[in-house]
């Protein structure tokens, strides 16, 4: 073991893992583990408590999302997913798979522009898109099973996933595109982030093409089952 290596600061892992273990509040956990490592390091500690402050300031903006679920908590009380539902079942002629591939190209397109943020699983697919893919999907099936709905809001949730995931690629400032310029940089190949973006494009006009196959055969497969079901309670 080299002598000029200092594992002390480790033991900041080993805080982390005993105050999960013990079910501890996980920011105190992460605070006291960060306290521990900075000390066996040899930082002072106010020294070590401006770093904390410092790194709280820099990714503070991360903390925005707190501000999300009491904001849709609150909505969802007063009758949001209700009123989702409501306004769905008005139009005539949507079913499952239109409204889920309507939302996926939506989720892409504004993937690709950088505002991946503007939707997602607490934003929207929660108090939105599942409660409004329920409602389609009860035009075509009528009430839906305990399963039918597990199975319809999983749908909804891997759809907002496949559109931020191969949407945000197309972003010219999204981190990986950045990521991929300077590994290329640094051997010597020079590549403009519009160009990384532009060869993403194919992926996602696929990945939407794919996914649109994927939520048809699901509607067909529900449409399927219900009536493979009603036949048997028929024979019954």
């Amino acid at each position: 073991m080299p002598a000029d290596i200092n594992y002390w600061p480790l033991l900041g892992v080993a805080v982390v893992v005993a105050g999960f273990a013990m079910r501890r509040n996980p920011v105190l956990v992460v605070v006291i583990a960060g306290l521990v490592s900075g000390l066996a390091a040899g930082i002072s500690v106010p020294d070590l408590l401006a770093l904390l402050g410092k790194t709280f300031v820099d990714i503070r903006v991360l903390l925005l999302f707190l501000l999300t679920l009491p904001a849709i908590g609150l909505l969802e009380h007063f009758g949001l997913r209700e009123r989702a539902r409501s306004w769905i079942a008005g139009f005539r002629g949507l079913t499952l798979a239109r409204f889920q591939i309507s939302y996926l190209g939506l989720r892409q397109m504004l993937s690709m522009i950088g505002l991946n943020h503007v939707a997602g699983h607490a934003q929207t697919v929660r108090p939105l898109v599942a409660p409004m893919s329920e409602a389609a999907a009860e035009r075509s099936l009528g009430p839906l099973t305990e399963d039918e709905r597990a199975t319809v809001r999983a749908s909804a949730a891997a759809t907002d996933n496949v559109g931020l995931f191969f949407g945000e690629d197309v972003f010219m400032a999204f981190g990986a595109v950045l990521l991929i310029q300077g590994f290329y940089s640094r051997n010597g190949i020079e590549l403009e982030p519009l160009s990384i973006s532009l060869w993403a494009l194919p992926t996602a006009i696929a990945a939407f093409i794919i996914h649109s196959i994927r939520t048809q055969l699901l509607q067909r497969r529900l449409m399927r089952d219900r009536v493979r079901r009603d036949a048997s309670e028929a024979d019954r």
